[in-house]
């Protein structure tokens, strides 16, 4: 599935123009599931990874979770979720849908939003939201 995910969110920025490789990457959430702060055998973990692998530009950020090791590679995600950081990447992939994320500004002020949870199901504007 994590394979899949980035696929998915390649084809979502190729509509832009705009190639992974290279591409600036925001992913929400690391944690197994919402609210916690356990990433044992969470999948964004492996979506991270992927990503990586093809080239992007990945920066995470997870209020639960500021550090993981995963595969002896210890990654350190951003210490808080900022406009700039929401407007400068290419794509963000909501991974887990974490209560305290405030949807309607993750979809205001992104390019494009890639939902893996349907986390953004309130959210009244679609125009730039893909589901999984």
């Amino acid at each position: 599935m994590p394979e899949y995910v980035v696929d998915r969110a390649m084809k979502v920025i190729n509509r832009n123009k705009t190639a992974m490789n290279g591409a600036k990457v925001l992913v929400l959430g690391v944690a197994y599931k919402a609210d916690i702060d356990d990433y044992r055998e969470s999948p964004a973990l492996n979506v991270i990874e992927h990503l990586i692998k093809e080239g992007a530009d990945t920066t995470y950020f997870d209020p639960y979770i500021p550090e993981y090791k995963h595969k002896g590679v210890t990654h350190t995600g951003a210490k808080e979720l900022t406009d700039g950081m929401l407007k400068n990447a290419d794509i963000v992939i909501i991974c887990t849908a974490h209560a305290c994320f405030d949807y309607n500004r993750i979809q205001k002020l992104s390019k494009e939003v890639f939902d893996t949870r349907n986390a953004m199901k309130d959210v009244s504007d679609r125009s730039n939201i893909e589901l999984l």
